[in-house]
C-alpha cells in the first residue's frame, strides 16, 4: 500500500525532501534561542552588562528571523508537495478507472469511487503534509530539547522523560480504540454519497411521486450513522487535549518547585531554569503534535487502503502483446460461447451460443427481460469477455484486436443513453472528434434527429444540459444513434435504442440504415416486432439461449415464442414482456 501511494509523489520528490530539511533547520534555530536567552539573563540582566544584553538580543532576533524563513520555506514546499501528491493520486485513480472493463466497474459503486477521488484523497493530502512537516519537526524538537535539557540539568530533565513515557502509553491506547471507528467512517461516506447521487439523478421521479420526505429521511439516516461513528471516535480523541494540559502543567509545577530549591542552593541559575521551562514547553508541544499526527494518520489509513484498491485494480480486459490493428469486415461468429458476469456464479448468463452473422446483415434480436440480449452484444466489442468459447469479428478472435481499434469499428448505442453537458455538436463529435458540421448533420438526418435540432434556438450549437435533461427521451436516443453513426463503424449495435421514439420515426431510421449504410452489420435489439420484422434474420432469446433464428416468415411458422408475441402485438399492441407474461399466466394477450 505504501509503495503504491509513495509511487505517486513523482515530480514532487524534491519538494518532499526540502520540506523536512527546512523543518529540521527551524527546530535547530528554535533550540538555540533558549540557550541565548539563558546567557542574556545570567550574564546580562543579573550582572547589568548592557553590551551583552544588546549582543544576545541581536543574536536572538537573527535566530528568530532564520526560524521564520525556514518555517515559511517548509510550509511552502510542504503545501506544494502535498497538493501535487493529491493531484497525482486523483490522476492515477481516474486514469486507471478509464482502463476498467465493465466487470471491473461492477466491483466499485459510483458513490464509492467519488468518495475515494474526493474525501479519501483530501485525507491523504492532509496526512502527507502533516507527516512532511510535523512528523519531522515534532520528533526533532523533542530529541533536541530533551538533549539540551539533560545537558543543562539531568535531574530536572528526568521529569520530561517520565512525562513522555506517560503520554506515549496513554496515546497508544487512545489511538488503538479510535482506529476501528475511523475505519468504519469512510464506508458510511459511501452510503451518504450514494444517497445524494441517487436523489439528484432521479429528482424528477422523486417529485413526481412526492417522495421528498422519504428521500430526506434516508439522507438523514446516512448522516446520522456518520455522525454517531465520528462522535464515538472523537470521544476518545478529545481526551488528548486535557491529558496533554494536565501533563504540561504538572511538569511546569515540578520543574518550578525543584528548580527554585536548586537556585536557592546555587546549583542552578535563573537563566537555566528559564531555559528548562522553555524546553519543557517545546517537548510537550512536540508530543501534542505527535498525537495530532497519530490521529490524522489513523484516519487516513482507511483512505489509503481504499485509494490503493483503485490504483492497483488490474483491468480484466487488456490488449494482447501484438494486437491486430485493422478489422477487415463486419462479420461476427459466436463459437460455443458461455458467459458469466462473475466466475463464482453458478448458472451462466449465456449458454452455448453458436451464431454466424455475415458482414452487412441486419439482425433483429428480441427476448424478454433477463433473456441476455444485452449480454450477447456486449461481448462483441469486449465490454465483457466470454467465460468460454470464442467470438470473432472479421474472421479474427476479438481478443487478438487492439481494444481501441475494435471498439471504433463496433459502435454501440447502449440501453441507457447518456449525453454530456456541452453543445449538440460537442456530443456528436464523441463519435468522431474530427467530424465536420456537415458530417454531423448527415448522421443526424440518418437518425431522424435533424428535424428537431433545426427547431432548437441555436440549432446544432444549442446546449445540452448535464445528462441530457433538456431533451426528451426520444430525442436523446436519436442523438446517441447519430453519435454512433459518426464513427462509421463496420458493426452497429442498437440496444433497445428506439424504444422512446414513435413507430413512424423508428421505421424511417431503419429505412435510412438500409439505404445509406448497407455494408454495416446492424444488430437491433427491440421489444417491438415491428422494429425487427424486416431484418435479414431475427434471433429469439430465452433464458440465455437462442430459442429460434430465421426471417420473420420462418419464425412465424416455426417458433412458438415469436408466434405468441407477434399475435399479441398485432392484435393488442403489447410489448414483448407483457405478451410473454400473459402467455405464461394463461391470460388474454394484451
Amino acid at each position: 500500500m505504501l509503495k503504491t501511494l509513495l509511487g505517486q509523489v513523482k515530480q514532487y520528490k524534491r519538494a518532499a525532501f526540502l520540506t523536512p530539511l527546512f523543518m529540521i533547520l527551524e527546530v535547530l534555530v528554535e533550540t538555540l534561542i533558549p540557550l541565548v536567552m539563558a546567557s542574556l539573563i545570567d550574564k546580562g540582566v543579573e550582572t547589568g552588562n548592557i553590551g551583552h544584553i544588546f549582543r544576545m538580543g541581536a543574536v536572538m532576533v537573527f535566530l528568530a528571523a532564520c526560524g521564520l524563513l525556514t518555517g515559511i520555506l517548509g510550509g511552502k514546499y510542504g503545501a506544494y508537495a502535498s497538493t501535487g501528491f493529491a493531484r497525482n493520486l486523483r490522476a492515477a485513480m481516474y486514469t486507471n478507472i478509464q482502463t476498467f472493463s465493465f466487470s471491473n466497474i461492477d466491483k466499485f459503486s459510483t458513490a464509492g469511487l467519488i468518495t475515494r477521488l474526493t474525501t479519501d484523497v483530501t485525507n491523504i493530502q492532509n496526512a502527507f503534509q502533516m507527516i512532511l512537516r510535523m512528523f519531522t519537526r515534532a520528533p526533532s524538537n523533542l530529541i533536541l530539547a530533551m538533549t539540551m535539557a539533560f545537558i543543562i540539568n539531568a535531574r530536572i530533565a528526568r521529569i520530561y522523560l517520565f512525562a513522555v513515557i506517560f503520554l506515549a502509553i496513554c496515546l497508544f491506547f487512545m489511538m488503538r480504540r479510535a482506529t476501528k471507528y475511523f475505519r468504519e467512517v469512510f464506508k458510511k461516506y459511501d452510503d451518504l454519497n450514494a444517497s445524494v447521487q441517487e436523489n439528484i439523478t432521479g429528482i424528477r421521479v422523486v417529485k413526481a411521486y412526492v417522495r421528498e420526505d422519504y428521500e430526506t429521511g434516508k439522507f438523514q439516516k446516512a448522516c446520522n450513522n456518520l455522525f454517531l461513528l465520528f462522535v464515538r471516535a472523537e470521544k476518545i480523541v478529545v481526551l488528548n487535549m486535557p491529558l496533554m494540559m494536565f501533563t504540561v502543567y504538572s511538569c511546569i509545577l515540578g520543574i518550578s518547585w525543584i528548580g527554585a530549591k536548586m537556585i536557592v542552593s546555587s546549583s542552578l541559575t535563573t537563566g537555566e531554569l528559564m531555559s528548562l521551562l522553555t524546553y519543557c514547553m517545546n517537548i510537550l508541544m512536540s508530543l501534542m503534535m505527535l498525537s495530532m499526527i497519530f490521529v490524522m494518520v489513523t484516519m487516513s489509513m482507511a483512505s489509503a487502503e481504499r485509494i490503493s484498491e483503485v490504483i492497483n485494480e488490474k483491468a480484466d480486459i487488456v490488449n494482447p502483446e501484438q494486437p491486430v490493428m485493422a478489422v477487415s469486415d463486419g462479420s461476427i461468429d459466436f463459437d460455443h460461447v458461455f458467459f458469466r458476469y462473475r466466475a463464482s456464479t453458478g448458472e451462466p448468463v449465456l449458454k452455448d451460443i453458436n451464431l454466424h452473422i455475415s458482414s452487412g446483415e441486419t439482425i433483429g434480436i428480441i427476448g424478454g427481460t433477463g433473456s441476455a440480449k444485452s449480454s450477447l452484444v456486449n461481448l462483441i466489442s469486449r465490454l465483457y469477455d466470454v467465460s468460454s468459447g470464442s467470438i470473432s469479428v472479421g474472421g479474427i478472435d476479438v481478443k487478438r484486436y487492439d481494444l481501441e481499434v475494435l471498439r471504433n469499428e463496433v459502435s454501440v448505442v447502449l440501453q441507457k443513453n447518456v449525453l454530456f453537458s456541452g453543445t449538440i455538436l460537442d456530443n456528436l463529435r464523441w463519435g468522431n472528434k474530427d467530424a465536420s458540421e456537415e458530417d454531423c448533420r448527415e448522421a443526424c438526418r440518418l437518425a431522424c434527429a435533424d428535424e428537431f435540432i433545426q427547431r432548437m434556438p441555436d440549432g446544432y450549437h444549442s446546449r445540452i444540459e448535464q445528462g441530457g435533461s433538456n431533451v426528451s427521451g426520444g430525442q436523446k436516443q436519436r442523438l446517441c444513434i447519430a453519435r454512433a453513426l459518426l464513427k462509421k463503424p463496420k458493426i452497429l449495435i442498437l440496444d433497445d435504442s428506439t424504444s422512446a421514439v414513435d413507430t413512424a420515426t423508428d421505421a424511417r431510421i431503419r429505412k435510412a440504415f438500409a439505404e445509406c449504410i448497407p455494408d454495416t452489420t446492424k444488430l437491433i435489439i427491440a421489444q417491438r416486432i415491428s422494429s425487427v420484422m424486416n431484418a435479414d434474420r431475427i434471433i429469439v432469446m430465452e433464458n440465455g439461449e437462442i430459442h429460434g433464428i430465421g426471417t420473420h416468415e420462418e419464425l412465424l411458422a416455426t417458433d412458438s415464442i415469436y408466434q405468441e408475441v407477434y399475435e399479441s402485438q398485432i392484435q393488442g399492441g403489447g410489448d414483448f414482456d407483457e405478451t410473454r407474461l400473459d402467455a405464461k399466466e394463461g391470460g388474454e394477450p394484451a
